[in-house]
């Protein structure tokens, strides 16, 4: 069964840096494509960050500049750099494949004074 796992989420003051991890327990990891999901309360849950099957990556509007996504192949883990976050950047960060997985519990980031 497809599992995963969200993890490094936390408070942070605006400015500060926060990085997510995504632990997958999915078979072919390295031949998926891995995008990072956010949500806010009240709000939908918006793309942030996306690294596809040939390495192009793609970024919100909203985080270009502050926010990368990477992974590493051999710990079936994908991650987000999260720099000079601001408060709006506060919401529960999801990670997801195509097909899409089931949802994992997602990481709190709360980015406030």
């Amino acid at each position: 069964q497809v599992q995963l796992v969200e993890s490094g989420g936390g408070l942070v003051q605006p400015g500060g840096s926060l990085r997510l991890s995504c632990a997958a327990s999915i078979n072919m990891f390295n031949m998926r494509p891995w995008t990072w999901y956010r949500q806010a309360p009240g709000k939908q849950r918006d793309m942030v960050a996306s690294m596809r099957i040939d390495g192009n990556i793609v970024y919100a509007d909203s985080v270009k500049g502050r926010f990368i996504i990477s992974r590493d192949n051999a710990k079936n883990t994908a991650y987000l750099q999260m720099n000079s976050l601001k408060p709006e950047d506060t919401a529960v960060y999801y990670c997801n494949t195509f097909p899409r997985a089931s949802w994992g519990q997602g990481t709190q980031v709360t980015v406030s004074s």
